[in-house]
């Protein structure tokens, strides 16, 4: 009966496994994963692979690297890159235990076969293609058993152009088009709503906490509401449901408009002349 080793749970050996599953490509980017020695023998040659291992160069490397071959599995366009850590489906891409409990199931690949090697025996590399259909069974099979097939639904029917990088990318673009109802080839790769939230007069949309100074809330408060009263009713409905944290689809549901670029661009018009207010001040 062949031998059974004993772990630590909370130890990245558990981990190990994959990082000799990665895919030369991969394998580059990762400075620490790269140096391990493929082989039991080399592994156990000196201390300082155990503490490598331990590591959190180690870890973060891994991380990043099961989740860019984990993310294109759940069926959203472009790279992990593309995306920010916002991103639903980019946080679950970052479920290493469950691609280490995975690849084992699937493959038998696992600590346990690791140890049993000849100390000399080098791991070589697997084939890309192999590793690739690999994960992409493994995603699969998580999305039934974990139940995450409803709320990958949900964010494929609304996803949010915050949860990308502005970034020059097809992907980008195509999501662009798609969100702004356009068909246009030039398409600009800014995050509108970090465009919105930032700038010198965010103190229309987000006023100071009052807990925090309670002079500069009655101060900004009296300004912003001085300002209102010289914009249009519907312009004022627009502040007053983005100060109480709507999002530009919810305001055009609450207004009627028909999709939210129409906001976007109400919310354009009040910027700048709050801005003229700001200055004539």
């Amino acid at each position: 009966m062949p031998s059974v080793y004993k772990f630590p749970y909370d130890t990245n050996l558990r981990y190990l496994p994959l990082v000799y599953l990665l895919p030369p490509d991969l394998l580059a980017g990762c400075p620490t994963l790269r140096k391990l020695p493929r082989s039991m023998g080399g592994l156990n040659a000196s201390p300082e692979w155990a503490e490598a291992i331990q590591s959190d160069a180690f870890l973060k490397e891994i991380m990043d690297a099961a989740a860019a071959l984990a993310f294109p599995h759940f069926g959203f366009g472009g790279w992990k890159e593309h995306y920010t850590g916002y991103f639903p489906v980019w946080r679950l891409s970052y479920s290493l235990p469950l691609w280490a409990k995975g690849v084992e199931r699937e493959t038998g690949w696992g600590l346990q076969a690791m140890f049993r090697l000849p100390p000399d025996f080098e791991i070589p590399f697997f084939d890309p293609e192999y590793v690739r259909a690999l994960f992409e069974a493994v995603v699969k099979q998580a999305i039934e058993e974990q139940g995450w097939r409803p709320m990958l639904e949900a964010v494929r029917e609304m996803p949010c152009d915050e949860d990308f990088e502005p970034w020059d990318t097809n992907a980008r673009k195509d999501f662009l088009r798609k969100w702004y109802h356009t068909r246009s080839k030039k398409v600009q790769t800014v995050s509108l709503e970090e465009l919105m939230e930032s700038g010198e007069d965010d103190s229309i949309f987000y006023l100071p906490d009052p807990s925090q100074n309670v002079e500069d809330y009655v101060i900004t408060k009296d300004f912003v509401e001085r300002f209102l009263t010289t914009l249009p009713e519907r312009d004022r409905q627009i502040v007053q449901l983005r100060q109480d944290g709507y999002t530009y689809v919810e305001i055009a549901d609450a207004l009627g408009y028909g999709n939210h670029s129409g906001v976007i661009k109400r919310i354009e018009a009040v910027k700048k002349k709050y801005r003229d207010y700001q200055r004539k001040a």
